[in-house]
């Protein structure tokens, strides 16, 4: 280890975080946006129960709100923590950070040459995550992956307002929602912690219907201050690792793989796991690699990476258990090699 290998990991480190955060922001947005603003109750009615039907909504979801690896999961943490089914909530995560129009337009940019490489990348991401959301929604409590603090917000089927209401019985009065699942504003000023399932049986009382705009403007941007100190504290060791890892791995033993069919895949989905780059400028990283690289490995590149990376692993955490994230990791691995091989023994 020497200075300028240091330099180089910090300078790595600062420029994830600083194309990460804006993209954490939106999604911290987003998901204070479904709390304060979104009648959690519709929004359950509304997604189709079918489990496949449900993972492909999911997924396409990403298509109206641009949202990369980072953005999407404390998205998909308040879509869970409002009682959206499983399967919804999966492939949002995993479809979102590219089936959105920022990263199809940034894809189409740097390839706009070999347009099969945008088709293809946008059927692959699609297909892999309702899958995925299709056999997590095998699991029909989804509480046992989940972090305990999520798994006790999510709310108990069969239980209706009349049950939430029966929790909240003998309180004096009834607590306005604040930030991500751990806080309450009984008075104003005052910030109490209490547990997580009390605060979400309060949830369509607390979700601030009947109140003026200004105020529930107000609990948006408390709430929006606090999930960015929960996940960007988990954003900047994600960043972290991935910078120490690009610097002090040598490249060239990942590239020196990537020549077969099949090893030029394994080695693509590596670096794209290793880099954590961001999907809405992937494109233009993995375009540097076209003239040596085969298009399935291009591909594995650009399927793989906005689903699973050392960053996008570490803010997962805030939601998953780490043997759940084992099994998005294995699923999304497999389906994407095997999708990407086809590629490039059949149509490459």
């Amino acid at each position: 280890m020497n200075l300028n290998q240091l330099n180089s990991a910090f300078t790595l480190f600062l420029s994830l975080l600083v194309e990460a955060f804006p993209f954490l922001l939106l999604g911290v947005l987003f998901s204070g946006v479904l709390l304060f603003f979104v009648d959690e109750r519709k929004l359950v009615r509304w997604m189709p129960k079918n489990p496949l039907l449900g993972a492909l909504v999911g997924s396409c979801i990403g298509c109206l709100f641009p949202v990369c690896e980072c953005g999407n999961v404390p998205v998909a943490r308040r879509l869970l923590m409002q009682g959206v089914p499983s399967s919804v909530a999966i492939g949002f995560l995993l479809a979102a950070p590219t089936i959105n129009p920022v990263v199809i337009w940034a894809t189409w940019t740097a390839f706009r040459d070999q347009p099969e490489i945008v088709f293809m990348r946008v059927g692959f991401s699609l297909a892999i995550a309702t899958i995925i959301g299709w056999v997590f929604s095998a699991q029909k409590d989804l509480r046992p992956l989940l972090r305990p603090a999520v798994a006790r917000a999510m709310p108990v089927k069969g239980e209706g307002a009349q049950g939430n209401a029966s929790v909240r019985k003998g309180s004096t009065s009834t607590p306005a929602l604040l930030q991500s699942g751990t806080y309450w504003l009984n008075e104003p000023g005052q910030l109490g912690r209490v547990d997580v399932a009390e605060l979400q049986a309060t949830m369509v009382a607390a979700s601030t219907a009947g109140k003026p705009l200004s105020y529930k403007i107000t609990l948006l941007i408390e709430n929006t201050v606090q999930e960015m100190r929960e996940l960007g504290a988990v954003l900047i060791l994600g960043s972290a690792i991935a910078a120490i890892v690009q610097v002090f791995v040598p490249r060239d033993i990942i590239l020196s793989l990537g020549q077969g069919p099949v090893t030029s895949i394994l080695a693509m989905m590596l670096l794209a796991a290793v880099v954590s780059i961001c999907s809405t400028v992937d494109s233009f990283f993995a375009l540097s690699f076209a003239s040596t690289f085969t298009t399935g490995s291009l591909l594995a590149f650009l399927v793989f990476g906005p689903m699973i990376d050392l960053k996008g692993i570490g803010l997962m955490l805030s939601i998953f258990k780490p043997r759940a994230i084992f099994y998005l990791f294995a699923l999304a691995a497999q389906l994407t090699f095997l999708f990407t091989l086809i590629v490039n023994l059949y149509v490459s």
